[in-house]
């Protein structure tokens, strides 16, 4: 049988000077009719990353929709989320997206969606098909039952959503999904009988068939070989995995450089775009190494504490995460789970807020990158007897000013490029 996939490649670090995500760009400007812009005055202006620096928009599900119990911590929430990031990740858990047979939460999902969207904020659909959280009535179902009821929740979900979330997580943990013992749930028994593939093919082939544009994530947090040999059985068998997503929560201790750069020289190997889809680093006291299934640790808030020693550590490591996964080629996105310490799964001190809205140095501390270092601020610059001008900066969406009159531009391309782009003037 060929393979579908390369050899592992050769170990190496990251790359620290981000040269894969950068461009020297020469832009040429001209008039409506094609004629060089010389010697004029131009402000090149920055307005998006290429790069995915994502967050769960979970709690802000409620304000958007006109729930919110504390409408002003609530927006300044919103406020520090946009101010961050640019790529949000959205719940449909299928127990709690339609409870109820037959009465999905599609309005205020859809709500939630668009309030992202309209602020230029790409957003993700996660999961369509998931074991934990099933919802219950389809354990009433007989087995042929429960799999016409997943293919037309997912083909619904992605119909109705087509144009606003055009991005899902297809199938979430299925190195697990056929022996999951924690709770009796319909998806599980039709795991059993069909298997991890055949869970494979009907996620993303009813997703694809109800939107062919469709990007398709298959996401785990087993980082073990046994997700490895998933991927393989998959490609093997002929399914489209458009981005492969690997969680990264760290509630036991964060992973750091060696650890990181070995699960990227595994998973990169695929020639698949890598997510890491969610993320999370600790300003508390980790979970005890005994503790297998994190689901098992249940604490209060008050006896999890976010501490001054834990806030200082969690923004180096946070840093330091950030920039490897940058630094590496095969990532294209970052998913970072939960913005404040209120409502974090587990009740953890992993937000980059505390809980009274506050941030954290490792907040402070990202949008130092993400908006400052690996940033291109507002920049005047002149152009030349032929219209031209030069500029470096990281791959994503720019405006270019001259004289009132503006022009988007994206920059798509790492090393030299040279664009041209007309600018109509009154």
């Amino acid at each position: 049988m060929t393979s579908l996939f390369t050899a592992p490649a050769p170990s190496r670090s990251y790359d620290p000077s981000l040269a894969h995500r950068r461009s020297q760009t020469t832009l040429t400007l001209s008039d409506a009719t094609g004629a060089p812009l010389a010697d004029r005055d131009v402000l090149v202006r920055q307005r998006d990353h290429a790069f995915g620096f994502g967050c769960i928009g979970f709690e802000l599900i409620d304000w958007i929709n006109g729930r919110s119990q504390d409408a002003a911590a609530d927006a300044a929430v919103a406020q520090r989320w946009l101010a961050l990031f640019n790529r949000a990740t959205l719940p449909f858990y299928g127990g709690r997206f339609e409870a109820v047979r037959g009465e999905p939460k599609t309005a205020e999902l859809l709500a939630a969606a668009r309030w992202f969207k309209d602020r230029g904020i790409g957003v993700k659909g996660h999961p369509l098909l998931w074991h934990t959280l099933s919802p219950p009535w389809l354990m009433e179902l007989e087995v042929e039952e429960i799999d016409q009821a997943l293919r037309d929740r997912i083909r619904r979900e992605v119909r109705d959503f087509a144009g606003v979330i055009d991005t899902w997580d297809a199938i979430n943990e299925v190195v697990i999904m056929p022996v999951f013992p924690v709770e009796p749930n319909g998806v599980t028994t039709l795991a059993r009988q069909k298997g991890r593939v055949a869970m494979m093919r009907l996620a993303f082939e009813e997703a694809r068939a109800a939107n062919p544009n469709i990007t398709l994530l298959l996401n785990d947090f087993d980082m073990s070989t046994a997700y490895e040999c998933l991927i393989e059985a998959a490609l093997e068998a002929g399914i489209q995995i458009d981005r492969l997503g690997l969680q990264s929560h760290m509630h036991q201790g964060t992973w750091g450089e060696e650890q990181t750069l070995r699960v990227l020289e595994r998973f990169s190997r695929y020639n698949i775009p890598i997510h890491f889809t969610e993320t999370t680093i600790l300003s508390g006291t980790p979970v005890p190494a005994d503790i297998s299934d994190l689901n098992d640790w249940q604490v209060s808030p008050e006896a999890w504490p976010s501490t001054e020693e834990g806030e200082a550590r969690q923004a180096e490591e946070v840093e330091a995460h950030y920039r490897r996964l940058l630094g590496h080629p095969s990532v294209e996105s970052l998913t970072y789970w939960g913005l404040p310490d209120k409502d974090m799964w587990l009740n953890a001190p992993g937000g980059l807020l505390r809980r009274d809205g506050t941030s954290k140095p490792a907040y402070d501390r990202l949008h130092q990158l993400i908006k400052g270092e690996w940033w291109m601020p507002e920049t005047p610059l002149r152009t030349d007897e032929a219209g031209r001008l030069q500029f470096e900066g990281f791959l994503g969406d720019y405006e270019v000013e001259l004289d009132g009159a503006i022009a988007p531009l994206t920059i798509h391309a790492p090393g030299a490029a040279h664009l041209g782009l007309r600018l109509p003037l009154a």
